[in-house]
């Protein structure tokens, strides 16, 4: 019996009940994979607790008599500091507490007399899944291993939600596959013994946000360095994607503090003349270079500059994706072409570990909502930051007024958030709970009324993550970056190369949000607070950046140049199979590559789930549930 993704699905692990169901789920998850791929912690009865398949992260388990502490992540923490946290744990919430002192960069899967924890971070990088089994309740960190040992189908209404750009709080959590959970980043699954039963149980709350700008910085750079030393420890060859921004070059200058002896970056030149990108990433190395010249040691820095013609557009080689069978459609997969051959190229130096700047955005680009929680104690600052943001973006004034003065619930604005037939208006004030989405006009009818029905349903139930909208953004936006992250992640383990991005750290988010919104959120500055963290490690000539590239051009070119793969993906579409999405309109689109159309409704997305469905529906021989459960 094949397992899910045999080829696809490089990298996960299981937690299996102890049961004789359980053991023959363990069988059948061997039999895909040469002998010796995975590793076991057995339960005390002998029988397979957790079965993992690593490639690139490593696996960490103590124990004291009955109880086990097992520890999943990039990096090896040490065995004896695991023991120093499970020895005088009095019970599953005292362990996962004293855990919050390291480094937050993996899974935690814990057995405290019969009570089995498992929990990812509070960043939404590492998350849980579980699933309903015969021998009682399964877990993993993917949601495909689930589906493959219940036999799960496909969930056409979940599925049609990832055709939107942005799926929204809590719809984002709904599994592809019928009958897969999963479980909020704050939460951990609480399996109480063998059976049916389970639980989850709130083990990280967000920090309240008192400390000023002076305060935090030195806190949020101490976290930094401590996730980039964490993810270093024990190599000696690194690469890094240094593209000239201030997120990736400071991660660059934390990587050489950490003793980072030979490094390779990696710019790739833009196609627009007017890119500032490349000017930057070369004073960046010029500088870094002169730093560990000053300090000695042997320390090399090598620079790489990938021509722009060398670099893929948007949309080419969208067949590779069969390759990888990632946890859901990311609308990440017109890219994908490009992410290979940066991180092949980094792997091709012999590089142990690639870092980048993701999570730098997320963290510390200001958002209008965050200034609506300064309302209630500081109104005039409130207005101040609210304003400046109204200039910078056109939101009329009576509209944003409106969305600071009277916000709606949760509930209420996640069911007005679907747009039918517009875009979402770049001039819509984004003083709410997050971004309205628009259906695109290649959607059936099917399609529309999946989306519509998923919206209604959640909007009767829904909260959200924090009671007030701009902590809830602030969340929300940190766990949207972290989940398409893994897309790179991904990408990186079928080359054998680790790919971290220490910004979503657990410890770097929580010294993030400890800081005011008004030290954090300040129009007239960009990245105060990470600007003002990194004083005296970055140098200040590289911290007065205030301007960041895109690539849009590179996204047009590629619906011209790559306008017949486009057309042969929607000739024999698999989402118009399903009923889904219009095919013959999006064949006539990409013969039109430029459209004005396409210009209101990008295709990414969509495209995402088009080559995703392909993967997953040809990841394994189709069997029925009876098949396997057996």
């Amino acid at each position: 019996m094949e397992m899910p993704g045999r080829e696809s699905l490089r990298d996960f692990f299981v937690v299996l009940p102890d049961t004789d169901e359980g053991e023959a789920a363990a069988g059948h998850l061997r039999s895909a994979a040469p002998e010796g791929a995975f590793e076991t912690v057995a339960h005390p009865s002998g029988r397979p607790w957790v079965l993992a398949r690593l490639l690139v992260r490593n696996l960490v388990q103590v124990t004291r008599g009955t109880d086990a502490l097992v520890l999943i992540g990039p990096n090896t923490t040490p065995a004896a500091r695991l023991d120093a946290v499970l020895g005088p744990a009095r019970d599953t919430l005292d362990l996962h507490r004293r855990l919050t002192e390291l480094p937050g960069l993996g899974h935690v899967v814990s057995r405290i007399g019969d009570e089995t924890c498992v929990r990812g971070t509070a960043s939404g990088h590492r998350r849980v899944y579980h699933a309903a089994h015969p021998g009682g309740r399964i877990a993993s960190d993917r949601p495909a291993p689930l589906a493959r040992l219940t036999g799960a189908a496909l969930d056409d209404g979940a599925l049609a939600l990832r055709l939107l750009d942005f799926v929204p709080h809590p719809l984002r959590e709904r599994p592809v596959w019928q009958g897969v959970e999963e479980i909020d980043p704050a939460y951990a699954l609480v399996l109480p013994g063998p059976g049916p039963r389970y639980s989850v149980r709130r083990w990280w709350r967000p920090p309240v946000p008192r400390l000023s700008l002076a305060e935090g910085a030195p806190l949020v750079a101490a976290a930094l360095a401590a996730s980039v030393a964490a993810h270093l420890q024990g190599r000696t060859r690194v690469s890094g994607e240094l593209s000239g921004g201030m997120d990736s070059t400071s991660v660059t200058f934390l990587a050489q503090r950490a003793g980072a002896r030979d490094t390779t970056l990696l710019t790739v030149a833009a196609r627009d003349d007017r890119s500032e990108d490349q000017f930057w990433a070369e004073k960046g190395v010029a500088a870094a270079r002169g730093a560990a010249a000053r300090s000695g040691g042997g320390r090399k820095i090598e620079h790489t500059l990938v021509p722009a013609d060398d670099a893929p557009l948007f949309y080419a080689d969208l067949r590779a994706t069969a390759g990888e069978l990632l946890d859901e459609p990311f609308p990440v997969a017109p890219a994908r072409a490009r992410a290979a051959m940066l991180l092949g190229r980094a792997a091709a130096t012999g590089s142990e570990y690639h870092l980048t700047g993701y999570g730098g955005d997320e963290l510390f680009n200001g958002l209008a909502s965050a200034c609506q929680d300064l309302l209630p104690g500081k109104p005039l600052k409130a207005w101040n930051r609210i304003s400046a943001l109204r200039h910078q973006s056109g939101w009329p004034l009576l509209p944003t007024l409106r969305g600071m003065l009277f916000p709606p619930s949760f509930g209420a604005w996640l069911a007005g958030s679907l747009i039918d037939t517009a875009t979402a208006d770049s001039r819509t004030p984004q003083v709410s709970w997050g971004m309205r989405q628009a259906m695109r006009p290649w959607f059936t009818d099917k399609a529309r009324g999946l989306i519509r029905e998923e919206f209604r349903a959640a909007a009767r139930r829904a909260q959200p993550i924090a009671p007030r909208p701009g902590r809830h953004m602030d969340l929300d936006t940190v766990r949207l970056g972290a989940r398409c992250f893994q897309a790179m992640e991904d990408l990186g383990a079928g080359l054998g190369l680790p790919v971290a991005a220490p910004f979503f750290d657990d410890r770097v988010v929580e010294a993030v949000l400890s800081v005011r919104v008004e030290d954090r959120v300040v129009p007239w500055r960009y990245k105060p607070l990470l600007v003002e963290a990194m004083r005296g490690v970055v140098p200040d000539e590289l911290l007065a950046r205030t301007t960041k590239d895109h690539m849009s051009a590179d996204d047009i070119q590629g619906l011209r140049e790559h306008a017949a793969s486009l057309r042969e993906l929607w000739t024999d579409s698999v989402l118009a199979e399903r009923g889904l999405i219009d095919a013959g309109q999006l064949r006539r689109l990409a013969d039109d590559p430029y459209s004005p159309l396409l210009q209101q409704h990008p295709i990414d997305s969509t495209v995402s789930c088009e080559t995703w469905l392909r993967t997953a529906q040809d990841a394994w021989a189709p069997t029925t549930n009876s098949e396997a459960r057996t």
